[in-house]
């Protein structure tokens, strides 16, 4: 026999449109079974009819036989013969009257009350468990329960959650989907058995008729021959082994469901295990179902749940009942993170290759959220166009790891110091032979706190600052300043712009040692790669004896403003010279101070940027002794109006005291 088309049970809680169009072609087969059936039992009771009929006139025609005896002809001599043989004829007449009525016993018995009962019993048993399962057209149904009980979680607030809440709509979503899955294991068990039963429907009552027709003929005159006999039996053989294999397969089903309704709430609860759910970060696929965030207005907007999957490079969505999926995103060289929106939880944004925002999305869960953050991570980097690309994405992500894994020793680092300070050291040793002292290596815990967040976007893009003020006067709520509002830029000795990028920047334990900021670009140039961004923002980066200042070179926005004197480390990195980074102590309104370290490109060396706010740092210094200022406004060249500190023109000698100067006042 060929294989039987089959629902998969295991696929009933997931609930996918892939399913629910296959579930929709094995209701189709169920309704045109219905149909047929109807008509096969209406040509089989055509046959039932006809042989009671047959029975009614072998019995009339038997008696009509012996009645002619009993007629009152007029010429009636002579016919005793004839009477002779009508009563011969009676009784083969009433013995064919016989084997009809046994035929017409067999014939409702074998072929037309199975088929009554398959009507009646499976037929109808399908159509209630659909009725059960809520897909008749109206309003009321299981799967609305459930889409109302989603809505309520979905719009469980992240910054003000109540466990009381949280708990019962978490129970209503669990019993939601209990409910669905029960019935929809009963209704998937149903159709399975279904395409076995509707085999022995059409067969069995054939077979009756066939046994009944056979029976009669070899009682009356032995017409059947021996290799109809075979052939009935093979079919016999064939319809047990049918009902044997149907049997089986109820038992296996029926132990399948007890096992997959044995399972424990876990499989019902959204976001069951959140402290430490098994994440998968190598998945090139994903298919689910998320919440988008569709704009309604200037300031509404409203989520729906869909039915997303990835399809090679793109991300697809399939609403209910569509026959296939349209695409949504293309994913090939795209960025993904996590965001906050609208007070929901686990919401993640993809973003265009042109940095243009692009749609969002809401996971029922942690688990989902990082594992369709990690695969359309994965995705975007086309890793699904190489051989084996399960394979690339297991290296990838090891190597993102270990990347991002605190390492607990720096001697790499150490053996290779800054320009800056190598001319330190060749100085100290002309003078006098300073003998080695043990290195106290930091660890990377006593550097950055785990799990430290990074922010990527301390400066926002010129095009953004113009769409939100086009069109009237600059009111910013972030604190941004014109350069106006910085007076001491003109009465400055020291001015000095760079073009920098911002790459992020993230709060620290310590000030104390360049190390800490050797580790904060590492960090946050791994994590970069791991999220797959890539995007970044020129600015200037201006030095003078009193601030840092960050400015917008298309608006001259000052972005951020640091004091310099609360700028405490500062450093370059010692492979890529064009990195750089500084360390700010800023007090906090617990009364308390908070380090954090920014992270910065430098289109020139990094330790050009060093020397200027080291630079800056000692005017701080000798600010307050006139006698000290004017010697070292001697020591170093300035523009012809003699306004300005000239830093390009420094000679080398210079970055080895400045160098120490700064070691001094990074440490002091």
């Amino acid at each position: 026999m060929p294989a039987v088309d089959k629902l998969l049970l295991e696929e009933a809680l997931q609930d996918s449109p892939q399913t629910r169009s296959l579930l929709s072609v094995f209701e189709e087969d169920a309704g045109t079974l219905t149909d047929y059936t109807n008509q096969l039992l209406q040509a089989m009771q055509r046959v039932y009819g006809a042989q009671n009929e047959m029975c009614l006139a072998t019995q009339q025609l038997s008696k009509q036989l012996l009645a002619y005896e009993k007629q009152n002809f007029a010429l009636g001599k002579g016919d005793e013969e004839v009477i002779s043989t009508l009563h011969y004829f009676s009784k083969v007449v009433d013995e064919l009257n016989v084997l009809h009525t046994e035929l017409a016993k067999q014939l409702a018995d074998t072929m037309v009350l199975p088929i009554i009962q398959f009507r009646e019993k499976d037929l109808t048993e399908v159509s209630t468990l659909k009725d059960l399962f809520g897909l008749a057209s109206n309003d009321v149904s299981l799967f609305l329960e459930h889409d109302l009980s989603m809505a309520k979680y979905s719009r469980l607030s992240k910054k003000k959650e109540n466990e009381k809440v949280k708990t019962e709509v978490v129970k209503e979503v669990a019993a939601a989907r209990r409910k669905q899955h029960l019935s929809s294991l009963q209704y998937y068990c149903a159709l399975n058995a279904l395409q076995y039963r509707k085999r022995v429907a059409m067969m069995e009552p054939l077979l009756g008729f066939a046994h009944g027709q056979i029976n009669f003929f070899k009682k009356g005159a032995e017409m059947f021959s021996q290799s109809m006999d075979s052939f009935l039996t093979s079919v016999a053989d064939m319809v047990q082994s049918i009902q044997v294999e149907l049997e089986a397969e109820a038992e296996k089903m029926r132990v399948s469901q007890q096992e997959l309704l044995s399972l424990d709430d876990s499989v019902y609860t959204p976001d069951f295990d959140v402290a430490t759910p098994q994440i998968n970060r190598n998945l090139i696929q994903k298919a689910g179902y998320l919440n988008l965030r569709n704009k309604t207005g200037l300031v509404t907007t409203t989520w729906e749940r869909l039915y997303f999957f990835t399809q090679g490079g793109n991300l697809m969505c399939q609403p209910r009942g569509a026959v296939a999926g349209g695409l949504i995103q293309d994913l090939d060289n795209c960025s993904v993170m996590a965001v906050d929106c609208e007070d929901r939880r686990y919401c993640f944004q993809i973003t265009t290759p042109n940095g243009k925002a692009g749609i969002i999305l809401q996971a029922e869960s942690r688990k989902e959220n990082e594992e369709w953050i990690c695969a359309i991570n994965n995705i975007s980097r086309q890793i699904y166009l190489t051989d084996n690309p399960e394979a690339v994405a297991i290296k990838l992500n090891q190597t993102a790891l270990q990347a991002v894994t605190p390492i607990t020793s720096f001697a790499k680092k150490q053996e290779s110091p800054c320009p800056s300070q190598n001319l330190k050291n060749s100085e100290m040793e002309n003078d006098k032979i300073v003998p080695e002292a043990a290195v106290i290596i930091p660890k990377a815990e006593q550097l950055i706190a785990p799990g430290t967040p990074i922010q990527f976007d301390i400066v926002l893009p010129a095009t953004e600052f113009l769409d939100q003020n086009r069109g009237s006067r600059r009111i910013n709520p972030f604190g941004e300043t014109e350069d106006e509002t910085f007076p001491e830029a003109e009465d400055s000795l020291l001015q000095q712009m760079f073009v920098v990028r911002f790459l992020g920047s993230m709060a620290v334990k310590t000030d104390n040692t360049p190390e800490v900021i050797y580790e904060a670009m590492r960090q946050v140039l791994a994590a970069r790669a791991i999220h797959n961004i890539f995007r970044t923002t020129e600015s200037h980066l201006m030095v003078t004896s009193q601030t840092l200042r960050l400015i917008d070179p298309q608006t001259q926005v000052t972005r951020a403003n640091f004091e310099l004197t609360s700028v405490t480390q500062f450093a370059a990195h010692q492979e890529n010279k064009r990195l750089v980074g500084f360390v700010v102590r800023m007090p906090e309104s617990t009364g308390g101070e908070s380090l954090s370290t920014y992270v910065f490109e430098s289109n020139s060396e990094g330790e050009k940027i060093c020397y200027a706010i080291n630079l800056g740092k000692e005017i701080i210094e000798v600010q307050k002794d006139p006698e000290a200022l004017a010697q070292l406004m001697l020591s170093i060249p300035l523009t012809n109006d003699g306004k300005y500190v000239l830093l390009n023109d420094q000679p080398d000698d210079s970055d080895g005291s400045s160098s120490e100067n700064r070691g001094a006042e990074s440490e002091a």
